[in-house]
């Protein structure tokens, strides 16, 4: 395996222990659920926002057609996409997947319906990981996946598309890759210093030995890449047709709920956390640069089916691994030791093993 593959390895790792049509199929819409006190009031759109230069990256209109994803980049989207498949195999080596087909085709169709209204230059493949825990990544390539926990924690399915779309535009705008980039440049900058030390080439040695190491505090998105995933996030979930404001709306009531029992926010904001600077920039956002609809998505009958599924789903399989009645494997060593301890087990030569006793 390369190096720069066992650096994404070392990334995704990280990360798990840490986050056409307009649409695909006719979907009912229904009104916004009451806001509790925690939640800000939408943010007022301008009906033409001014000094929109046209084909820039503030041109909602023009998504697709940008400059997206440009800048120093080592690596071609072929070499992009093949690493993010080497990765999304080492993922589901290790991840159990959700394979119930109505739960992962809403999913997926969510997702596809955001990758059509993006910038995205590779076709995107959308799997849901069976975890509690509320995260969504998104490989190089375009290696998508989106927890069970998430899916449950959101409240309206615009607040899903929302983090999906945040996600995404980690994709679009190329930021895996880029990171990977500036950690070569790094190595590459730093060999002569080490050759010119009192290492020498042994020196280069221990420092390959350490590569491991490095590519963590590159391979962790800035401030500046997600506030740049913010920004593409809420132009691709509006140009969806979704209410822009349910993004900000969801990272206010997981801010909330930080503030009532500290703590409790997800791995997967834990290294670019919904500080209210943040919130701040993105209601910015949407006041500036996104013009002013009669009417959004802000969730559908649909999604509250898939989430009353998946719940249950969920539900099953945690009663049925919580069974006492359910059959357990036990290891020759455990099996070995209740032996010792009853004080009427027969000494046999090897316990484990079935013996044949003829019928007298």
């Amino acid at each position: 395996m390369s190096a720069i593959l066992r650096q994404f390895i070392g990334f995704v790792v990280a990360a798990s222990l840490a986050a056409g049509p307009a649409l695909a199929a006719p979907q009912s819409q229904s009104q916004a659920q009451p806001q509790n006190q925690t939640q800000s009031q939408p943010v007022q759109q301008q009906s033409q926002p001014q000094d929109i230069k046209p084909g820039s990256k503030n041109d909602v209109e023009a998504i697709g057609n940008r400059g997206v994803g440009k800048g120093v980049n080592f690596y071609s989207l072929e070499r992009e996409i093949a690493i993010g498949k080497q990765l999304a195999q080492e993922v589901e080596r290790s991840a159990k997947l959700v394979d119930d087909p109505v739960v992962v085709e809403y999913v997926n169709r969510v997702g596809q319906n955001l990758v059509r209204n993006s910038d995205a230059r590779v076709p995107f493949t959308i799997k849901v990981i069976d975890s509690d825990e509320v995260n969504a990544f998104a490989l190089p390539g375009g290696f998508f996946y989106v927890n069970s926990g998430l899916v449950l924690r959101a409240q309206e399915e615009s607040e899903l598309a929302g983090v999906m779309a945040h996600e995404i535009s980690h994709v679009t705008a190329r930021h895996g890759t880029k990171q990977a980039t500036k950690g070569e440049i790094l190595q590459l900058a730093t060999i002569p210093l080490i050759l010119l030390g009192p290492g020498g080439w042994a020196g280069y040695g221990i420092y390959q030995g350490l590569n491991l190491a490095i590519p963590l505090s590159f391979l962790k998105f800035s401030r500046d890449a997600e506030r740049e995933a913010d920004f593409l996030g809420l132009q691709y979930m509006y140009k969806a047709g979704y209410d822009p404001n349910s993004y900000v709306t969801f990272f206010e009531r997981i801010q909330a709920d930080e503030r009532r029992r500290p703590g409790t926010i997800p791995k997967v904001f834990s290294t670019h956390p919904p500080t209210p600077e943040r919130i701040q920039n993105a209601q910015k956002e949407i006041a500036r640069i996104l013009p002013a609809r009669d009417t959004y998505i802000v969730t559908t009958s649909e999604f509250d089916q898939v989430k009353a599924r998946l719940r249950s789903i969920m539900f099953s399989k945690k009663a049925q691994d919580t069974d006492p009645n359910k059959p357990t494997l036990r290891t020759r060593t455990e099996q070995q030791k209740d032996k010792k301890k009853s004080p009427t087990s027969e000494p046999t030569d090897d316990d484990d093993r079935p013996t044949l006793k003829k019928r007298p």
